[in-house]
């Protein structure tokens, strides 16, 4: 059981890296914008949402080599663009270089939110699956916290600072690489694509798994009751369903525009840059609290209570920020409210929407239906993060917020009619039900 948790984290790193990749561009937003004297849309296009548009490649691509390569080759692969990226986007001369080598991290990005879950789903027991994979949204939040801080005390090292803001990202992202090239394959990928049944026995029996024979058995039965690898058949409609609509919420509701536009956001609301910056480092910190409390209490509590928790939470932050700026109140209600957006997000969609996933699908198709759910939730946050700019100069701060509290009314509908609770069952249980 002690090397379930010890792989499940090292393998979760990959989220770290996904976290920080997000989150450092945030810094560099401005300064590049001025640098390289580009539009508002060209910034939205080639510079904020490269990155994005790699992971939406990456995400509805990525189930290929996470099938035919395996989990820990995949994993090794993702390691490789994350350190290419973070160094290639630090030395770049120009903005359309620039969009090359972030598209390539993002490109990883979007295979790592397929790959990450889908692997420690595969290892985990049932009662302990959706902390352990929530480890991988612990990761990105903190990944998010370390980028903020490190933005904030980098900002003035060097002219173009921005440089040391992106470059750094080679550190963590080497370590990862030497670190996954140890991880055991996943042992149901070994018994699904090649029938390798020793292979995943020995495996499991190094891992600590718990009984191990009917775990085979399991994977063997729901293979054959679910034999179809075509993920759009009728008999996966519901997963289908479920998995896009919880993926859309997560991006309609501002998440990654808070993430990537914090500082121009707290500066709208009348912060100087520096107490921007400082209060987008207290995004990532209230972020990571929330995450840890999410992931004590998603085995304990269920999917679903957190995620009514974290939608009538979104409701009332959101509903706050429109108002404030409405009112012109001033910025420090802003903060606070945005404070608790986060706190929002972290306890709900943030814990629950990476397990949710991972956890609907069988496992004949699991990683391709994570494709689409990934798929669905970095598209929505690439054409959100590409508009903003144009956006935020066509529409009032207040209309934008006004906009994603109304989707988040529309998720609380889903929660309640839709949702199902996949707390304690194995990952067959969960597909027998919701494939029928």
């Amino acid at each position: 059981m002690n090397k379930i948790i010890t792989w499940s984290v090292t393998v979760a790193v990959a989220g770290f890296l996904f976290g920080f990749d997000t989150a450092v561009i945030s810094g560099a937003d401005q300064a590049i914008q001025a640098l390289w004297e580009t539009s508002p849309l060209v910034h939205g296009l080639f510079v904020m949402s490269s990155a994005l548009w790699g992971t939406v490649l990456g995400a509805l691509s990525g189930n290929i080599p996470c099938d035919k390569l395996g989990r820990k080759k995949t994993l090794v692969i993702i390691g490789v663009l994350y350190l290419l990226s973070a160094i290639g986007s630090a030395l770049a001369q120009d903005p359309y270089t620039f969009a090359i080598l972030r598209f390539i991290g993002g490109v990883g990005v979007g295979i790592s939110s397929i790959v990450v879950p889908a692997y420690i789903s595969e290892i985990a027991p049932a009662n302990l699956r959706g902390r352990l994979v929530a480890t991988y949204q612990f990761q990105i939040v903190f990944g998010i916290l370390i980028a903020f801080l490190s933005n904030y005390l980098l900002t003035g090292i060097i002219p173009q600072d921005w440089r040391v803001m992106l470059g750094i990202e080679a550190i963590p992202a080497l370590v990862y690489l030497l670190l996954v090239l140890k991880a055991p394959e996943s042992p149901r990928w070994l018994l699904l694509k090649h029938n390798k049944e020793q292979e995943a026995r020995e495996i499991m029996q190094a891992l600590g798994s718990d009984d191990i024979d009917n775990t085979i058995t399991q994977v063997r039965e729901s293979a054959k009751r679910q034999p179809n690898t075509s993920l759009f058949k009728s008999e996966y409609k519901l997963p289908i369903t479920l998995a896009f609509l919880i993926a859309a919420f997560n991006q309609l509701s501002g998440i990654n525009f808070i993430i990537y536009y914090a500082p121009r956001v707290f500066e709208m609301a009348g912060l100087d840059a520096s107490n921007a910056l400082l209060s987008t480092a207290g995004v990532g910190l209230v972020n990571l609290v929330f995450t840890m409390v999410g992931i004590s209490l998603i085995d304990k509590c269920g999917r679903k209570l957190l995620m009514y928790v974290g939608s009538i939470g979104y409701i009332l932050s959101l509903a706050t920020v429109s108002w404030a700026f409405y009112g012109d109140v001033g910025g420090t209600l802003v903060v606070v409210a945005i404070f608790v957006f986060i706190a929002s997000h972290a306890l709900g969609q943030g814990a629950v929407i990476w397990v949710f996933i991972a956890e609907i699908f069988p496992n004949s198709v699991r990683s391709k239906g994570q494709s689409l759910g990934s798929g669905t939730h970095w598209v929505f946050a690439a054409i959100i993060t590409l508009a903003m700019p144009q956006v935020l100069a066509t529409f009032s701060a207040s209309q934008v917020f006004f906009f994603f509290t109304l989707a988040m009314f529309l998720q609380l509908i889903f929660v309640r009619f839709m949702m199902p609770e996949t707390k304690g069952r194995t990952l067959e249980d969960v597909a027998s039900e919701l494939s029928e």
